[in-house]
């Protein structure tokens, strides 16, 4: 716990930082509140991956220093994260880098995990058999594609106060609790430095959105979120692969599910943004009927009431993959299951069918 603390606490007092000091935000401010997927009424810093990432390394330079077996595994994770950290700071600052180029940045950060850190995805596990993938014509576009494509996910979440990072969170600390079942000392620290640093900027952002995440920082947290669970799953056979996949399973489908979306339904490119992510229609659809929609304030806390339905929907898959990691066909099972309530869930909620647990607050309009 004590990477944890390091990280929260820096964490915490960078990210305060950052809010009272102009001159660190000031071209970093998210002033457009007519965008499709824009739903705060004031200027907000959105950098908030500057002070995880910064606290992040100084947590990674003091558990080197506690534990100098872990020196080479701290400083290439580090350096990895950084190219995807870099892309989406820039972003942040200027609003001139691309989304395909943040990409390509993710891509190549998991490029060199794949040579630093040997995070490769060489097997795939089923309920009576391991399937081996050895072959770097394989394996390299596979691992490649998986980690940036989970760190674009996080990004895709990123759009209420505290939503992905209370994800991210619980992500981060199943790694954490599964890296210890198996004795991984690398994953746990670093999983527990991630999250530390996550939740002290969680503190400022939930629920009054003092500074957002930034493509920084979601690019950042995402990336370390997908190399880890790579990691431990690779560096562990006792765990299984179908661990990781039902983990990452919420921001990872929300994308799938997003491309087919944009592409087979409506006809448009995927990397066009839109309104209507799962969260974008629980706020819009749900949510609304709550609290009302006419001011600032009411805007303000139909934003903050958004994120615990999704918070609460992630764990469906965050818990059985904690419980049951070394099982995969249980973890297959829970897989589907996640799908199919997704699939139900957004189909209700866009035929303004949402069930009656989610609309409780109506009554009190």
């Amino acid at each position: 716990m004590f990477s944890f603390l390091v990280s929260f606490v820096a964490s915490a007092l960078l990210t305060l930082l950052v809010i009272k000091e102009s001159r660190l935000h000031g071209p970093a401010l998210d002033a457009d509140f007519n965008g499709v997927q824009k739903v705060h009424a004031h200027s907000v810093a959105r950098i908030g991956g500057l002070s995880i990432f910064l606290a992040v390394a100084l947590s990674a330079c003091i558990s080197v220093w506690r534990v100098p077996a872990l020196t080479t595994w701290m400083l290439s994770l580090m350096a990895c994260s950084a190219c995807a950290f870099v892309g989406g700071i820039v972003e942040d600052y200027t609003g001139r880098v691309s989304a395909s180029r943040r990409l390509v940045l993710t891509m190549v950060a998991a490029l060199l995990g794949y040579y630093l850190l040997d995070a490769r995805i060489d097997r795939i596990d089923w309920i009576d058999a391991v399937w081996s993938l050895p072959y770097i014509w394989l394996t390299l576009p596979l691992t490649v594609l998986s980690v940036a494509g989970i760190a674009n996910a996080v990004n895709i979440i990123d759009g209420f106060n505290g939503l992905a990072s209370v994800v991210t969170i619980c992500m981060l600390l199943s790694l954490g609790y599964v890296a210890l079942q198996v004795n991984d000392m690398f994953v746990l620290v670093a999983a527990l430095m991630v999250a530390g640093a996550t939740a002290g900027f969680l503190i400022w952002n939930y629920p009054v959105g003092l500074i957002f995440l930034g493509d920084g920082g979601a690019y950042f947290i995402g990336f370390m979120l997908g190399e880890l669970a790579l990691l431990l799953v690779m560096r562990n056979p006792q765990v299984s692969t179908w661990y990781a996949a039902l983990l990452l399973i919420y921001p990872a489908f929300e994308t799938l599910f997003s491309v087919y979306r944009r592409m087979f339904i409506r006809g448009k490119s995927p990397a066009m943004p839109d309104g209507i992510h799962l969260h974008s229609l629980i706020f819009r659809r749900v949510v609304q009927w709550a609290v009302g929609h006419k001011d600032a304030r009411a805007l303000m806390r139909r934003n903050s009431l958004t994120s615990p339905y999704l918070w609460m929907f992630s764990l469906m898959a965050v818990i059985p993959a904690t419980v049951f990691w070394r099982y995969t066909g249980v973890l297959m099972l829970f897989c589907l299951l996640f799908i199919i309530s997704y699939v139900w869930l957004y189909v209700r909620i866009v035929r303004f069918k949402a069930p009656r647990w989610m609309i409780r607050h109506k009554k009190n309009q």
